[in-house]
């Protein structure tokens, strides 16, 4: 007893020392230490701390939400007119819905033929887009050359500039491509498809960039003992590595894309090529005009799935955003 009672007394001494609990039994490392009382919060004190913080939240909420919450309330509102509308309609209908999916009313809009082509030109945009963007990155996070950081640095300059100081020149090109090659001119979806590869490459390359510079340069190394060449180790290895960041790029083109209006309404001029923004636009300003319900009901489909797809892919949005971020 007398050796582990100076055992104990040796452990309470070496923690005195220390300024810690080390060698104290097992027991009384575990035992809880009391914690502090703090004086009660009064609502001054919170709203000066945090709920100054939460209160500036709920109005961001309120000012993004609102306008969404009125579209949809005037889509289910059975008056057709924005003179009596409300947030909460007095009477509910779906006659705005019926009138798209009214069979015996097929000829009433071209809005499905509008929804298509949006989603035609967005998604092979969105896709070439991702394509050459990698591509470009690779090049500049692997490659050593003169003239890469000036190259680089030129690519994101450009973004500056506001993309409508560049129109008359596209549309001046388009007009002598389409003397040329008539199906890639003017008023054509894949003229405007080719417009719209360019549009944000260089902010998307600086993003893959990022992501491509924290990928390990071994695995490139291992590739090429291997006997790897060039194009294999971006096919097989890189590429597959950068999908976070791909599907970030892919996701905000494409929504870039389908709301696109200003390219779109300058490059097309025939109702049938038009796209969703172009076509709603024309809808407000045509016989339309007065129809508030059915544009509102129509912007509520064109909607939905672009909504959905933003919920399936925010988490990819988030990781891939950071992922390039940390280690650019």
């Amino acid at each position: 007893m007398a050796a582990s009672d100076k055992q104990l007394e040796g452990r309470v001494e070496t923690a005195a020392k220390t300024g810690g609990r080390r060698g104290l039994p097992f027991a009384w490392r575990r035992a809880k230490q009391p914690k502090p009382k703090y004086p009660p919060q009064t609502p001054k004190m919170w709203l000066k701390t945090v709920g100054w913080r939460h209160l500036i939240a709920i109005i961001a909420a309120i000012f993004a939400i609102y306008p969404v919450l009125y579209i949809v309330s005037s889509s289910l509102s059975a008056q057709d007119n924005l003179s009596g509308a409300s947030l909460i309609p007095k009477e509910f209908s779906l006659d705005s819905y019926r009138e798209f999916f009214d069979p015996a009313r097929p000829n009433i809009t071209p809005f499905t033929t509008w929804l298509r082509n949006s989603w035609i030109v967005s998604l092979v945009a969105a896709s070439l887009n991702v394509v050459l963007a990698a591509m470009a990155a690779y090049a500049f996070s692997r490659f050593r050359f003169k003239g890469r950081r000036t190259g680089l640095l030129a690519l994101l300059l450009v973004q500056i500039f506001p993309q409508f100081l560049a129109f008359v020149a596209i549309l001046l090109i388009m007009i002598n491509i389409g003397n040329v090659f008539p199906a890639i001119g003017l008023d054509t979806l894949a003229g405007l498809t080719l417009v719209y590869l360019g549009g944000a490459i260089g902010f998307n390359t600086f993003l893959i960039k990022g992501f491509m510079d924290s990928v390990p340069e071994s695995l490139d190394e291992s590739a090429r003992v291997d006997g790897a060449g060039v194009g294999t180790i971006f096919w097989k290895i890189i590429l597959p590595l950068a999908r976070p960041a791909l599907a970030v790029i892919f996701v905000i083109s494409f929504i870039n894309l389908f709301g696109e209006f200003l390219l779109a309404r300058t490059l097309l001029s025939s109702t049938n090529n038009f796209t969703l923004a172009v076509g709603l636009q024309l809808f407000t300003n045509a016989d339309y005009g007065a129809k508030w319900g059915l544009l509102s009901a129509s912007v509520v489909v064109a909607a939905g799935p672009i909504v959905l797809t933003f919920l399936i892919a925010q988490k990819a949005i988030v990781s891939g955003l950071t992922g390039g971020a940390v280690k650019g």
